[in-house]
């Protein structure tokens, strides 16, 4: 699995989803974690907001769900974080119903249950929650919880992305990249991903970056690459990190030069990613044994190469209801 970057800076986390290739037929192959877009703020006052949670205050309960989740102000229990979601949500709250929700996918707390992340999740969709919209529109487009249906996926996309929201804006995008539920359209991918980026999304960003290094669905522009797969760095992509390393690795839009290529991979290893350390591994062996090494034989893990394609999801809600 390539190109998935999990990165904290603050209180932020991006989360992607990748779609394998696998004998020439896609199929899900999904690492989900959470990604929260407001944490709680450090007030030192959990114990307050845990007596106005028990008192009934559904907002109050919402954000001590989260507080559990992120071990925020308090110790990290999933339990904890699923029982206050479930009261919030039970009380009418969206946010926590979505969160919920990405609690049953991922099993924390309560059993896995793609059923049951999906019913939550159309639930604060139905109320129009647009990190829920977007969710929806994952779980059909990767089948988890319903049967696979791309076109379902693209109408939840767009419903969240017309209202402006940069991660459905991102999937939306990236299914005009590969035609899934709608005609491949390399123009209309880059405009959805050029109104994520008006936001500073980061995933969106590297795909927009990686869209212009591979050059199949827009004109290949490996200076344009580099600008996009820069930013998306500077705002927290391990995934473009890494593969700005493997541009110079391999002298794509930049000249050769190993040691940059290892200075990216080591930043992207310590955000995390293990397809960086795989590449700086593999470099490693090439610069101490001679180019036959990692040339022809070896394996180097990298999202432009490695036959697989990033779909961005984003599992959380903002902290403020």
């Amino acid at each position: 699995m390539v190109g998935v970057s999990m990165r904290k800076f603050g209180a932020l986390f991006f989360l992607v989803c990748l779609l394998s290739v696998v004998a020439g037929v896609s199929a899900a192959a999904c690492k989900v974690d959470v990604v929260f877009q407001h944490a709680p703020k450090r007030t030192n006052h959990f114990d307050q907001l845990l007596d106005r949670a028990e008192a009934g205050d559904r907002t109050a309960q919402f954000q001590v769900g989260v507080a559990f989740e992120t071990g925020e102000d308090t110790r990290q229990d999933y339990a904890a974080a699923a029982k206050w979601y479930q009261r919030a949500a039970d009380a009418g709250s969206a946010a926590a119903q979505n969160n919920l929700g990405g609690m049953f996918l991922r099993g924390l707390g309560v059993a896995q249950d793609d059923g049951e992340a999906l019913r939550w999740y159309s639930r604060a969709a139905g109320e129009g929650y647009l990190p829920a919209e977007n969710n929806v529109g994952f779980m059909k487009a990767a089948g988890r919880g319903t049967r696979a249906d791309d076109e379902g996926a693209v109408r939840w996309y767009r419903k969240a992305a017309e209202k402006g929201y940069a991660p459905a804006q991102a999937n939306l995008a990236f299914m005009y990249s590969v035609g899934r539920g709608v005609p491949l359209d390399g123009g209309e991918a880059v405009d959805w991903y050029r109104k994520a980026t008006a936001q500073n999304y980061a995933p969106a960003e590297y795909k927009l970056g990686l869209l212009y290094y591979e050059g199949k669905v827009v004109a290949q522009d490996l200076g344009e690459a580099l600008r996009w797969l820069r930013k998306a760095a500077e705002h927290g992509s391990a995934a473009a990190e890494n593969q700005i390393g493997v541009a110079y690795e391999y002298g794509k839009g930049v000249g050769q030069n190993y040691d940059e290529a290892a200075r990216w991979y080591r930043t992207a290893a310590g955000h995390g990613l293990v397809e960086a350390r795989q590449n700086l591994s593999v470099l490693e062996a090439r610069e101490s044994h001679g180019p036959q090494v990692g040339a022809s034989g070896g394996t180097v893990h990298n999202s432009s190469t490695g036959g697989t394609t990033g779909m961005g999801f984003v599992g959380s809600s903002v902290g403020i209801q």
